[in-house]
């Protein structure tokens, strides 16, 4: 007669942790592929606002009325499905929009700034202030 071959504790113990192992290592090399994401959104939003809003000073919208409504003149253009989500950045953090007639449109966010320099520190550049 045959016997059946059965799995032993021992052995479905071990099948378990390897797979525990390979889900932290995986789970850990993602979060590095997260913010990569969050940070490239942020970049994007940026770039978007940005270009929308110089359209609106090009057409002869003053400074002072673009920085009293953005989210109004970004809503107007209909160019946005979703102004609340594109003025966030990729951390959920609203960003600084400010425009000036000097300078143009600027927009910044400080989750992507700590970003960039920690990915700078990470890569052992050293960042000097001008």
């Amino acid at each position: 007669m045959k016997q059946k071959r059965t799995f032993t504790l021992l052995e479905i113990m071990i099948v378990i942790f390897l797979i525990g192992l390979i889900g932290g290592i995986v789970s850990y090399s993602m979060k590095g592929s997260l913010e990569e994401g969050k940070a490239f959104k942020t970049e994007q939003a940026i770039v978007r606002i940005k270009d929308l809003l110089e359209l609106e000073l090009a057409r002869g919208v003053s400074a002072a009325k673009i920085n009293a409504n953005v989210k109004g003149i970004l809503e107007a253009q209909g160019v946005v499905k979703n102004v609340d989500s594109l003025m966030k950045d990729g951390w959920g953090k609203k960003l600084e929009i400010t425009v000036s007639e000097d300078t143009g449109v600027e927009v910044t966010s400080a989750k992507l700034d700590a970003h960039k320099a920690k990915k700078t520190k990470e890569r052992g550049y050293v960042v000097q202030e001008p």
